[in-house]
């Protein structure tokens, strides 16, 4: 049976993605913040589908110490009962937040959660992507088109707005998926960023208040449900070949901003190493 680890798998995108995998074979492992949330979540989908290899793992991956500690441990039960091998990592999660907030590593909440934990765990859990000839697949978004990296003051510390802080992680999502393909393809892992469009997921109602809350509000009424996405990321997993461009509009290759390239793929980087510990993550495999 081939395996699938998702992220932000209690909800919204990620929810129907392991529900559109599991109906299609796919052993589930899924990612959730809240433990009661992960447990009731397992038992629904093992309940709707009896036979599948549903398990789920809680930890608020913000915090890097719990993005390793969760790495080790869905590392651990692939090893065990999934012969080491992940068909796929869908690097799902993410979040908005009204102000500006800081994790327990001192780093902007959303730059922490929507870029750095994905980058962190795909580190922790490249072993089981080498062997099982995997495929990571980032939530990107059509809102990283238009805006620019602010290399200055990647974190928003001094100006923090948070629509330009939640485009810019979409664009870093792009660049990591960029930045993972030009290094690991080589080994038989690839990577690819997928945009799900306007969906009607409660993303931007989660830890906001105000303007944030009251706008998301009216934009989700236009989005479409999140089955439709899910149904996109489940075809590039389950296709013979493994994804051929770098950016999707749904299942289908699409054009990216000129921003996405080498040089800010490199950049990001060798940032997102020094400021994870990720390379020492990888000497370990």
């Amino acid at each position: 049976m081939k395996t699938v680890v998702v992220t932000g798998a209690t909800s919204g995108i990620g929810l129907a993605a392991c529900r559109e995998l599991a109906k299609l074979g796919y052993g589930i492992i899924g990612v959730g913040r809240n433990a009661d949330r992960c447990a009731g979540t397992a038992e629904a989908l093992q309940g709707e589908f009896p036979e599948a290899s549903i398990a789920y793992f809680c930890a608020d991956l913000s915090r890097q110490a719990e993005v390793l500690r969760v790495g080790r441990e869905i590392r651990s039960h692939v090893e065990e009962k999934c012969e080491g091998k992940l068909r796929a990592l869908v690097s799902n999660a993410g979040g908005v937040r009204s102000y500006y907030t800081t994790t327990e590593d001192g780093y902007e909440t959303v730059f922490a959660l929507n870029h750095l934990a994905g980058f962190l765990l795909s580190h922790a859990l490249l072993p089981c992507l080498k062997a099982g000839g995997g495929r990571l697949l980032v939530t990107s978004s059509a809102s990283h088109k238009g805006t620019r990296v602010n290399w200055r003051d990647i974190m928003f510390r001094r100006r923090y707005n948070p629509l330009a802080v939640y485009k810019q992680s979409k664009l870093l999502n792009a660049l990591f998926a960029f930045g993972f393909r030009d290094r690991f393809s080589g080994l038989g892992v690839s990577a690819a960023c997928v945009d799900p469009g306007l969906v009607r997921t409660e993303i931007g109602l989660k830890d906001t208040g105000g303007l944030v809350k009251f706008v998301w509000g009216l934009r989700m009424k236009r989005g479409v449900e999140p089955e439709v996405p899910a149904r996109a990321f489940a075809r590039l997993i389950d296709a013979e070949e493994p994804p051929r461009a770098l950016y999707y509009r749904g299942a289908k290759p699409a054009r990216h901003s000129r921003q996405v390239n080498r040089k800010n793929a490199d950049r990001l980087w060798n940032l997102s190493e020094q400021l994870s510990g990720a390379h020492r993550e990888e000497a370990k495999t």
